[in-house]
């Protein structure tokens, strides 16, 4: 295996993939916010739909046809690909209802839960051991959630749902035999037929927006395909050529530009229950970098 001749430019290359990839998560509500007008649902058929051309092309440019082939063939992988495929469109539902419904701030902080999830998720599924500090770094977090749900009287179950969704969705392509494109590429297979089928329902029906209401929300309900499929691209780009760490650290900028956005862009509340409960989770993420740079090193 040669050496890489420049890994500092490969470096730099990567962290501006990186940087490219999670502004374009972090400003996603932006594009949710042009569709709102559309039902959660039918939102979800059209990102699903207008994806499969955008995965088509980079499968292809990838040549990783045969392997997406070997993928479908295998019956265990099959399965769970079809498993993470609802859980994945049950996340994407959540956040686009959340983008829909106001409340971004809250889909934000789930986004800020999640690694400390992965956390708990490995220890109680993979039985990965927790350091000491990595406990005092979840015992925080969950201090700040339960402070919300004290603050107003109700569990922010959004944020978690958001939070383990993903982190299930992780946790099962983790075990299964397919790499991240091949397996993205199969669960939006999997999904396409439902998806399609929802659409020419609606359509048949007279219920559907697209080819309804105005070119404009058509040409934005196509843009879901490449709104979803450039991210993961850049994020492939940036995995390659960036150490995990650095991404890990990386990923925080994307909901940290959602909450700008909440509050900044589209007026949502953020009182002093939201900061103490930001707060903790912030506290909590540092406590857990830190703990893992030193044990890294």
């Amino acid at each position: 295996m040669t050496r890489d001749p420049n890994p500092e430019r490969k470096t730099l290359i990567g962290a501006l993939y990186a940087l490219g990839c999670f502004c374009l998560w972090g400003l996603n509500p932006v594009y949710f916010k042009t569709v709102a007008s559309v039902p959660v649902i039918e939102v979800l058929a059209h990102r699903v739909v207008w994806s499969v051309p955008f995965l088509v092309i980079l499968v292809a440019l990838a040549r990783r046809w045969p392997h997406v082939a070997d993928v479908l063939r295998n019956r265990r992988a099959r399965s769970i690909l079809m498993l993470t495929a609802l859980i994945l469109a049950t996340n994407w539902s959540l956040y686009i209802w959340a983008v829909a419904s106001a409340q971004i701030v809250q889909s934000g902080l789930g986004y800020y839960i999640n690694p400390l999830v992965n956390m708990l998720l490995g220890t109680f599924v993979l039985r990965e051991r927790l350091r000491p500090w990595q406990w005092a770094a979840v015992g925080l977090a969950s201090a700040g959630v339960l402070n919300l749900a004290l603050a107003y009287g109700q569990f922010p179950w959004l944020a978690l749902s958001l939070a383990v969704t993903f982190g299930v969705y992780g946790l099962l392509r983790k075990i299964v035999a397919a790499e991240s494109l091949d397996g993205l590429m199969v669960e939006t297979l999997l999904l396409l037929p439902f998806a399609l089928a929802l659409l020419i329902y609606l359509a048949v029906i007279g219920a559907g927006s697209f080819g309804m209401v105005s070119s404009h929300l058509d040409f934005m309900l196509m843009l879901a395909g490449p709104v979803t499929a450039v991210p993961l691209l850049l994020f492939a780009a940036a995995a390659r050529r960036l150490r995990l760490a650095a991404l890990g650290f990386c990923q925080y900028l994307s909901p940290t530009l959602q909450l700008l956005l909440a509050v900044v862009v589209y007026g949502e509340p953020f009182t002093q229950a939201h900061l103490v409960t930001f707060g903790c989770v912030w506290a909590a993420i540092a406590i857990y970098s830190v703990d893992s740079l030193r044990a890294r090193r």
